[in-house]
């Protein structure tokens, strides 16, 4: 016991260090990472927007940042699988908590997520978000395309999200048609993983849709993925509504007849030459969990994500 500790999120001497909670016990973190608005020396912030009030159907998602983060606590402080590499020995990672919005004026939230992610990003730290309906992904991007110029974006979802809305409107269906128009994500090399709805017009992406993903194996699905978005700076956002409710009911729209859990982190694993500028995984939804289901897949996606930005820093580090 003298070598280890508690509450790792908050008693942490190294932003590199690994933790020895037990899985039942200490500050629920993401994967037990230091508490902290202090943005120095920082590789990645890992960051929540408790955000729901866009949903169309079920409600439910502000409470999503919490389930990932009580959900990451059951990865062990070993090399983490598959990546085979302890994700937090050479890459600073911290979590920095929730975006502070007023629940009672949503007109000002776009703004705010988009400026305190500026803040974020403004610090050279990689954002990875915990969503949240997907509506948060819109200034998640307007802030990325700021720092980045267009993005090719990598959608895993059951939905296109390319219905026709308002300027102002506030709604979680409509966020790529608004950032195709207005240049933030560059359709041509933009790409849909997943899709099982039908939308009003596909804005110019590329669609992989849930019969296609079933007949593909998760190596031709990858391939298709960086073969489409050609080097360009992307940014990947995963809806968990991706998956069949078999392994996500927690949600607000489910779709059946979507990819398991175990083919989609498959793709996931193979993204290493993507090269991702943000991130974030939305649409859980506990209230509609079971057993934590869909907070275990969602947690799982996100430490992928990780797992894709420490290798794509090893590789670097290591061209010189």
């Amino acid at each position: 016991m003298a070598n280890r500790s508690i509450d790792h999120a908050f008693t942490a001497t190294s932003l590199t260090s690994a933790a020895s909670d037990p899985t039942f016990a200490g500050a629920l973190s993401f994967m037990r990472r230091r508490f902290t608005k202090e943005l120095a020396g920082v590789d990645v912030a890992v960051w929540g927007i408790p955000f729901d009030a866009a949903t169309s159907n079920r409600p439910g998602t502000r409470f999503g940042p919490q389930a990932i983060r009580r959900a990451s606590a059951i990865f062990d402080n070993d090399a983490q699988y598959p990546f085979k590499r302890d994700l937090f020995a050479d890459m600073a990672v911290i979590d920095y908590g929730d975006c502070l919005l007023d629940y009672g004026n949503h007109q000002d939230t776009p703004a705010a997520i988009e400026r305190q992610a500026n803040a974020i990003l403004d610090s050279g730290a990689f954002l990875l978000t915990l969503g949240g309906d997907h509506y948060v992904t819109w200034p998640l991007l307007k802030a990325h395309a700021a720092k980045h110029g267009p993005l090719a974006l990598v959608q895993f979802d059951a939905h296109q999200d390319t219905w026709f809305d308002e300027e102002r409107r506030i709604d979680h269906g409509s966020f790529v048609a608004r950032a195709t128009r207005e240049g933030i994500i560059d359709p041509d090399r933009s790409i849909q993983i997943g899709i099982r709805t039908h939308a009003p017009e596909d804005c110019g992406i590329n669609i992989l849709y849930g019969h296609q993903v079933e007949d593909m194996t998760a190596g031709d699905i990858a391939s298709a993925i960086i073969s489409h978005t050609r080097g360009a700076p992307a940014y990947l956002t995963f809806d968990i509504d991706c998956l069949d409710p078999a392994f996500a009911p927690g949600t607000g729209t489910p779709v059946a007849g979507g990819p398991s859990s175990a083919k989609i982190l498959s793709v996931l694993q193979r993204l290493h030459q993507l090269d991702i500028r943000g991130a974030d995984i939305v649409e859980v939804s506990p209230p509609y969990d079971h057993a934590d289901i869909t907070a275990i897949a969602g947690a799982t996606v996100a430490m992928y994500m990780l797992g894709l930005h420490a290798e794509r820093r090893a590789i670097a580090v290591s061209q010189g």
